[in-house]
């Protein structure tokens, strides 16, 4: 089984996120579950999502404590949040940022990328909305889920112009990661 939390900011979509992966592993199918972790949820504070994706039968339920990927949406939070907590050492981190790998202030020997997102949402949506540009991405960088199936999710999830500004966005950045 594959594990990914997600760390992000209410409002920043990180929920949405975790959802659309889950649903887009279960278009290919896998097994899948995407779920939040509740607390103080509120627009602009911290939160974690979670997204479990295996070729069998998902029946643990429970919360990721030792994760395969991270996901951060917002780089603020390395400095709030220990983001690499529990993350197995063969882990990734991916992080929404401009700034180069080696730029990112975390002292781990695991891998780090990174991908402007709010860039990339800032040109398709017009809106700093980054998840699924950084969705996009984690598709293209892992190859755990499909991108025609992230981007039908998406066009479920978003009907119309949005689900398409959003569609770019995940082909642009799984583009750029590539």
């Amino acid at each position: 089984m594959k594990q990914i939390r997600i760390h992000g900011r209410g409002g920043q979509g990180t929920v949405t996120m975790a959802s659309l992966l889950a649903r887009a592993a279960f278009e290919t199918g896998k097994w899948s579950q995407g779920f939040p972790s509740f607390g103080v949820e509120r627009l602009g504070a911290p939160v974690e999502a979670f997204t479990k994706i295996d070729d069998k039968e998902i029946t643990d339920r429970s919360q990721i404590y030792e994760p395969d990927y991270v996901i951060v949406q917002d780089a603020s939070l390395i400095r709030l949040v220990d983001v690499l907590k529990g993350l197995k050492e063969d882990g990734m981190i991916l992080v929404n940022s401009s700034a180069n790998p080696e730029e990112i202030d975390l002292e781990t020997d695991r891998k780090i990328m990174t991908i402007d997102a709010t860039n990339i949402a800032l040109e398709h949506l017009g809106k700093p909305i980054m998840n699924t540009a950084l969705a996009g991405a984690f598709a293209g960088i892992t190859g755990l889920i499909n991108k025609d199936s992230l981007n039908k999710v998406v066009r479920e999830e978003f009907p119309g112009e949005v689900g398409e500004k959003n569609v770019a966005a995940i082909n642009d950045a799984y583009e750029r990661v590539k």
